[in-house]
């Protein structure tokens, strides 16, 4: 290791140094959770930075690089740790759960995640995988005095471990076949197997089918996705609004690095498994969320559902369209701050113990909290995907991309379309029950703090603007999508 690599991976060390500082605060100053909160989010600042001005180059080797694509999803990455750090402190002081370790445990997964977004070998990406994944299993229960939040995390845990093991058997097989665990190695060698047009060998077959099986579990793909709904509905709201995205997104990081760089010349192959799990995940995800009474189950459905129409792009690129890439990594920043916000209403709404999230809690929600009300009603729009907010611009991108692919795609377009539709049910009924429903709860509303507010006027700012003002994404995304390629 040389200053040179560490130079390279800045924000990397800088987001591990970050980690260990607000550890160190908690500990000479316990109980100062301000102070803890406010050095968290000012290096978090500072790591975004790093990462939005790091300079391309690679790192320990060539095993670490650093791009366009980096840099984008390291921003991603630091923008929702940041914004469920915000969203946060109010429900966790009412439950007298800590606030400093939940900031640690968040930016050390976050290390992981920004591991794998970096990684040019194989088994780097795997150990970013775990670094992101562990810390997940604490928060899922870190309501520890919860037992819908512990039986969640051993869920989580037990089938997390599963799918670890195999995608690392699946790992195994290619690095066996190619001889190299680094990406462009493994890339070369199933180029000259593509070329050579020799058939798909069967330990190379298993070695995909492992890895496919082990990654659509970390993005809940249909039918890898029975942890999801307890895993969700158990944690503590704000730690579910971040299992519902960090994992997601980083898992999508390392199908980009994994299935884009590593096995490009095979997508030929994959590309049949990839629109077969789309069409599951987006229909069953919706179709159980239309029978949910519960808006925290609902949302963790929904979520089940928009991995679906992510892997529309990835479809829609394997049949031969960057498009879909950058459709793709659009997706993944819109689905962010739109899913995020809507998670923070339902969190603002349980700050007081013992509140539910099921439908009747958000009756009268627009007449008790009109502002409450509006922005939820912004989040559920974009989630809809109706004009002019960022979900629709990020469905329109994939299912594009989609058609312009052609083939079976055109088909997963019609698809995606007839679940766009089905999905407005169960979104639109919260906004009913906000604006058109008698309030089932008396009293004064709960006061919301100052970091609650300014986390969801930046989510719905992002949220709106992303989708009038798409252009400078679209520059951002063309360009890590063509570093990736």
């Amino acid at each position: 290791m040389t200053w040179q690599d560490l130079s390279t991976a800045a924000p990397l060390v800088a987001a591990i140094l970050l980690a260990i500082t607000v550890l160190i605060v908690d500990l000479i100053w316990p109980g100062r959770k301000a102070l803890s909160i406010t050095t968290a989010l000012v290096g978090l600042a500072i790591v975004a930075a790093l990462s939005a001005t790091a300079t391309p180059g690679t790192a320990f080797g060539g095993a670490y690089t650093q791009d366009a694509l980096t840099s984008f999803l390291n921003v991603l990455f630091v923008a929702l740790v940041a914004l469920t750090i915000m969203f946060a402190p109010d429900y966790l002081e009412s439950r007298d759960l800590p606030i400093a370790e939940f900031s640690v445990v968040l930016i050390f997964a976050m290390t992981g995640a920004m591991l794998i977004a970096a990684s040019a070998d194989l088994l780097l990406m795997f150990l970013g995988l775990e670094l992101m994944v562990l810390p997940g299993y604490m928060l899922a229960a870190f309501a520890k005095r919860d037992a819908l939040s512990t039986e969640g995390a051993i869920k989580y845990f037990l089938l997390g471990s599963f799918s670890s093991a195999i995608f690392l058997f699946g790992l195994a097989f290619t690095w066996g076949l190619a001889g190299s665990t680094r990406v462009a190695d493994v890339a070369a060698h199933l180029s000259e197997i593509a070329a050579g047009g020799a058939a798909l060998s069967p330990g190379l077959a298993m070695g995909l089918a492992f890895m496919t099986t082990g990654v659509a579990f970390k993005i809940a793909a249909v039918p890898f996705h029975y942890w999801t709904p307890d895993a969700y509905q158990g944690s503590p709201t704000p730690v579910t609004g971040y299992l519902s995205v960090g994992p997601k997104i980083g898992a999508f990081a390392l199908v980009l690095r994994l299935f884009v760089g590593a096995l490009d010349p095979l997508k030929a192959d994959w590309e049949i498994v990839v629109i077969v799990l789309a069409a599951l995940t987006m229909t069953l995800g919706n179709l159980v969320a239309l029978t949910q009474s519960n808006v925290k189950r609902m949302l963790a459905y929904s979520s089940i559902a928009h991995t679906g129409y992510i892997l529309v792009g990835l479809a829609a690129y394997a049949g031969g369209r960057i498009e879909g890439l950058e459709g793709l990594l659009y997706y993944g920043a819109a689905y962010t701050f739109m899913n995020l916000g809507a998670f923070a209403v339902v969190a603002a709404l349980q700050r007081r113990p013992g509140v539910t999230s099921h439908l009747d809690t958000f009756a009268g929600l627009g007449r008790r909290e009109p502002v409450l009300g509006i922005l939820m009603t912004l989040f559920l729009l974009s989630l809809t995907g109706i004009p002019p907010f960022a979900g629709f611009f990020a469905k329109a991108y994939v299912i594009l991309a989609a058609v312009q692919a052609g083939g079976a795609n055109t088909i997963l377009a019609v698809i995606a379309v007839l679940n766009a539709a089905a999905a407005a049910f169960y979104y639109l009924r919260v906004v009913v029950y906000m604006f058109m429903r008698e309030p089932t709860t008396e009293g004064a509303p709960p006061r919301h703090g100052n970091l609650v507010w300014a986390g969801l006027w930046a989510a719905s700012f992002l949220t709106i603007a992303i989708g009038l003002f798409p252009g400078p994404l679209l520059e951002v995304v063309n360009q890590a999508a063509r570093a990736l390629t």
